[in-house]
């Protein structure tokens, strides 16, 4: 017989929403715990509601379910979610570029797979767009940890095929299906694909190898609340991704939107369009 359950409380962001009923919102949710979860916030829309104010995109909750029928129900109940406390996210020119986070999100991952390191990152990322000089840098190295977390990143310190170190000095494609390889283009300078020297390969997979330590029994639960900063390879691998952001932006594209498929990023679209008015 189905019975109610419920969930210990969890650090998450809330990716997107919409209206399910004249009171209600069906939530696309980021959990520290649980990967991507959708959720039904019943009343939420109420005026009165405590809900209201808490739900909205770029702000850290902690946030508890409850579900009916069986522990693999694809839309879980929220009954409860909270501020989580930590500074307000500013937005301005970094409101777009942040739903870009959130679309690559809901694309690119697949339901309750949880990735605490890349929730760790997305939070790091938010906090370093706020500064207008690193939003191009803390946008690279987010979509280089996302790819390396759901296993789309290859090594970036050696060729894919032949296994063999990178070279400083050396220039490197990075292909969407045959990985790292040595540039092969031999026509006219500034032709061909987008190369990268592998030296900075080498610095961004160091950056991206970089041990994360894991809590132990006594701190399990300071995910919830922000007060100090939690390890993460973002510092350092925008520090490595500064030398070539524009060619970086290239394959990286190249790279998202090999595995998007036949989807289309809407939020991309927007911003090439405001770049082009």
């Amino acid at each position: 017989m189905a019975r109610a359950a419920s969930r210990p409380g969890t650090a998450a962001y809330v990716l997107h929403s919409h209206d399910w009923s004249e009171s209600s919102l069906i939530l696309e949710l980021f959990t520290r715990d649980h990967g991507r979860v959708v959720a039904v916030a019943k009343g939420a829309k109420r005026p009165y509601s405590q809900l209201r104010p808490v739900l909205m995109p770029f702000q850290r909750l902690v946030v508890s379910f409850g579900v009916k029928r069986s522990e693999d129900a694809e839309v879980w109940l929220l009954r409860q979610a909270e501020w989580a406390g930590g500074p307000a996210w500013p937005g301005g020119g970094a409101l777009l570029p942040g739903f870009y986070l959130n679309e690559l999100l809901m694309r690119l991952m697949v339901r309750h797979d949880p990735h605490p390191a890349l929730f760790d990152a997305y939070a790091q990322t938010l906090q370093a767009m706020a500064d207008p000089t690193l939003l191009q840098a803390a946008l690279r190295s987010f979509e280089l940890i996302l790819l390396r977390q759901l296993g789309h990143l290859p090594d970036l310190s050696a060729q894919t095929v032949n296994g063999q170190s990178v070279l400083a000095g050396q220039r490197y494609e990075v292909h969407p299906e045959l990985g790292v390889l040595a540039a092969r283009w031999v026509g006219e300078p500034g032709g061909g694909p987008v190369v990268i020297d592998g030296g900075v390969l080498a610095h961004m997979e160091a950056a991206l190898s970089r041990p994360v330590p894991q809590p132990d029994a006594l701190t399990a639960h300071s995910d919830l609340r922000p007060s100090s900063p939690v390890p993460s390879a973002v510092p350092s691998l925008m520090a490595a991704c500064m030398p070539v952001l524009s060619e970086l932006k290239s394959v990286l594209r190249a790279l998202i939107h090999y595995h998007l498929g036949s989807q289309t990023l809407r939020t991309r679209q927007l911003m090439m369009e405001l770049q082009q008015s």
